[in-house]
């Protein structure tokens, strides 16, 4: 059974981790999976992209995502939570992310998967090495403290929109 939470080379398989995300006590209690798959474009601020190298510190990424979780749990009490995101190198097309959250209904569920990516983007130490035609550059990654309440109220706000 793949982890409710993982980050690792291993290729994205969205049927596992929205299984994963339906591990709760309640057989048959949920009526909304909903999925998000992040991709490698093959474009970025009009540069031709030609692949990407994801770096993370596996164990505090690890632990960002546990706070996701956990704040998905205080925010949508009956949404459940699970992720994968990819490092190493990855080609134009391939997954670099799959989230799923479940819930009993289906407009929670949506909310908690927008919130997690947004969390993911804000406070996971993932950086993208971005290699493109005539070039390469190190995207930002996560510059948000995870306590500061505009960086929640923000991406509370993008979930809900």
């Amino acid at each position: 059974m793949l982890p409710l939470l993982a980050i690792g080379p291993a290729p994205l398989q969205l049927e596992r981790v929205a299984a994963a995300a339906g591990a709760g006590p309640e057989a048959g209690a949920d009526g909304a999976v909903v999925t998000f798959l992040g991709l490698v474009r093959n474009h970025n601020l009009g540069r031709s992209v030609r692949y990407l190298e994801y770096e993370a510190y596996e164990p505090l990424a690890l632990k960002a995502f546990e706070r996701i979780s956990a704040e998905i749990g205080e925010r949508w009490p009956n949404a459940r939570l699970a992720l994968h995101h990819r490092i190493g190198r990855l080609e134009v097309g391939e997954a670099s992310v799959a989230i799923a959250a479940r819930s009993p209904h289906r407009g929670d569920a949506y909310a908690a998967c927008r919130y997690a990516i947004e969390r993911i983007k804000q406070i996971a130490p993932i950086w993208k090495h971005e290699f493109f035609e005539g070039g390469e550059v190190w995207i930002e990654g996560a510059t948000a403290n995870p306590d500061d309440p505009r960086a929640l109220a923000e991406a509370e706000r993008i979930a809900c929109a």
